[in-house]
């Protein structure tokens, strides 16, 4: 139907080829051979049929036929409720019907056409004839067939469009280096909780966290070395944070903010103090520092978001914590309030 390409190209589309297939239901073995006869030399139609009219259904489920010759008379079963009960059938549900009948009756055609029949010829009709009705019918069965296999791919084309735009948009989100949400994401997110804390009154807090003498571990052990601080030190404040309404996220060189909605004063610095100590946990050496490892320092600043107020004061609040932080000798937090 159509095949998967690399990422990035656009799928193509390749309508597939139905052939004509030909299911003939009678129980009159002449009849079964005189129509074998006029579509013997037809390469393109493939035919089939059953004698027993109990065996119809079950094989044009199996077959998927393009037409059905249906005869209407046969040992035991009604062929106009074998006509309903391949319409109630989803696989044949819409496969052409063309009724073969040995009376020429106009209420036999009507009621035939009234079940579900698509069209009704006296047998045995003439060769011409019964190729023509046969191609027309299915043709525009197949032409059937080909439009819902083209909205299928079309639907399944634009579900993956869709998921492809998802991950595009959490890629942008994303700090390629650490993993964890870039600055874009960050205002984004504080916004809008500074409009949510504001609409519901509820606490709003915020962590500013800086590597202590990152620039002094860069120069000693490189970039390299520099960049994988930097990861551990994002794994280590994710993997502090307690609910999926929390972010944590990079907010430019060694700097990391940690935005926690719904969350007090109290509350905030308790998680503040656990991304200090689980980073010193890890033992990074860095002996260019007071502490003989890699540390940071957080600011941290809680508001009740309002109309007076607004999320760059919330920042503010954090940084002058985290200012004060610095000057007291690192490796601690200190809340604005303190």
């Amino acid at each position: 139907m159509y095949q998967a390409v690399a990422a990035g190209a656009e799928p193509e589309y390749k309508p597939t080829k139905f052939k004509v297939r030909v299911l003939l239901v009678d129980d009159q073995l002449l009849v079964v051979e005189a129509v074998r006869r006029m579509l013997a030399d037809q390469a393109d139609i493939e035919f089939h049929f059953v004698t027993d009219p109990n065996q119809a259904l079950d094989c044009a489920q199996r077959l998927q036929p393009t037409v059905i010759l249906q005869d209407l008379v046969m040992p035991g079963v009604d062929g106009f409720d074998l006509i309903r009960r391949y319409r109630e059938q989803q696989n044949s549900a819409h496969v052409p019907v063309i009724v073969l009948s040995a009376k020429d009756e106009p209420k036999l055609k009507a009621h035939g056409f009234a079940v579900g029949a698509n069209d009704y010829l006296v047998k045995l009709p003439d060769r011409l004839e019964l190729l023509a009705r046969v191609r027309y019918h299915s043709g525009a069965y197949i032409s059937r067939l080909q439009r819902d296999e083209a909205f299928k791919f079309l639907r399944e084309s634009q579900k993956q469009l869709a998921e492809a735009n998802i991950e595009l948009q959490k890629l942008a989100a994303l700090d390629s280096l650490t993993g964890i949400a870039n600055r874009r994401r960050f205002d984004e997110t504080l916004a809008h909780e500074w409009q949510r804390g504001q609409r519901e009154r509820r606490p709003l807090s915020l962590l500013l966290c800086d590597i202590d003498c990152f620039k002094l571990y860069n120069d000693t052990f490189g970039h390299l070395a520099g960049d994988l601080c930097l990861k551990k030190a994002a794994a280590v404040m994710t993997a502090c944070l307690k609910r999926p309404a929390d972010l944590a996220a990079r907010y430019g060189g060694e700097e990391f903010a940690i935005v926690l909605p719904d969350t007090d004063a109290a509350g905030a610095r308790q998680l503040a103090d656990e991304c200090i100590r689980n980073l010193a946990d890890l033992a990074i050496d860095n002996p260019r520092s007071d502490h003989g490892v890699v540390t940071m320092s957080i600011g941290v600043a809680t508001f009740v978001p309002s109309v007076d107020a607004s999320p760059a004061d919330l920042i503010a609040g954090a940084d002058k914590a985290l200012y004060g932080a610095k000057g007291d000798g690192r490796n601690r937090a200190v809340s604005a309030v303190e």
